[in-house]
């Protein structure tokens, strides 16, 4: 962000909550990357071709972003759509080669979601178990220092909690979609009502619940105000303070200040 965005956005809460919502890209966004797997899974369920299935998804995909060209807006969900898919046909061919039958290829289809899901709750755990959680870097990039705010221990703490909120429906989704996979793929559940599932569930415990959870980040960032300083802030804050003394002395006003005072409760 420049510095006029800086200025507009001056808090920690509100740097968090307009890079969520650049993310998710709206209503719009989130039709975008429903309709495909809808169409699969209906396309599939009622005719048992995978490749209908496939094209009748991609067709969905490219009708979006040919309506988003037009427009001149961001193509970027769209593009995410049209990856997700290609990486299914993948596993789905993947499957095919290996001998795997119709219900099979299209179990193959799924996999990758639950992959997804499953690496992006061990990579956003192991941030904040590491004490570096990722919503602290969307901090960083509005003041111009990407590690800064991580010397403020309530900025820190503050973005712990939002991390694990966007862990959890990466979580959930790999709790509830994996077992169904497993299943349908060992026999011990129909392999149609596996697909059938798993296609509902992604669209149930896709973006409803990525809401639910942005609406527990929004409680959360609705109780404080930590103000955003840009790199030099407070190092300009501390020479003054300090009456204009050397760098040196400045550097280490600058490392005492800022980091303990009180964010949000």
């Amino acid at each position: 962000m420049t510095g006029e965005q800086v200025a507009a956005v001056d808090t920690v809460e509100a740097v968090v909550r307009a890079q969520i919502s650049r993310a998710l890209g709206g209503r719009r966004g989130m039709v975008e990357a429903a309709v495909p797997t809808l169409a699969f899974t209906i396309v599939w369920l009622t005719t048992k071709e995978l490749r209908f299935a496939l094209v009748a998804s991609l067709a969905m995909a490219v009708a979006a972003l040919a309506v988003r060209l037009l427009q001149r807006s961001t193509v970027q969900f769209c593009l995410n759509a049209l990856f997700g898919i290609g990486i299914g046909a993948a596993f789905v061919s993947i499957s095919a080669r290996h001998g795997g039958d119709a219900n099979d290829q299209a179990l193959a289809y799924f996999l990758p979601g639950i992959i997804y899901n499953a690496a992006y709750t061990v990579v956003l755990a192991l941030t904040c178990l590491a004490g570096w959680p990722l919503v602290g870097f969307m901090v960083g990039s509005v003041t111009g220092d990407p590690t800064a705010w991580h010397r403020d221990r309530q900025v820190v703490r503050l973005c712990t909690v939002l991390t694990w909120l966007l862990v959890l429906p990466c979580l959930l989704r790999m709790v509830v979609q994996a077992p169904l996979w497993f299943a349908g793929k060992a026999g011990s559940l129909d392999p149609s009502t596996a697909v059938a599932a798993l296609g509902v569930l992604k669209i149930a415990m896709g973006w409803p619940l990525q809401l639910a959870a942005l609406g527990a980040m929004a409680w959360v960032l609705a109780r404080g105000r930590t103000p955003v300083q840009p790199v030099g802030a407070e190092l300009t804050a501390s020479g003054e303070g300090s009456g204009g003394s050397g760098g040196s002395e400045a550097t280490e006003g600058t490392e005492g200040s800022g980091a303990s005072e009180p964010g949000p409760a």
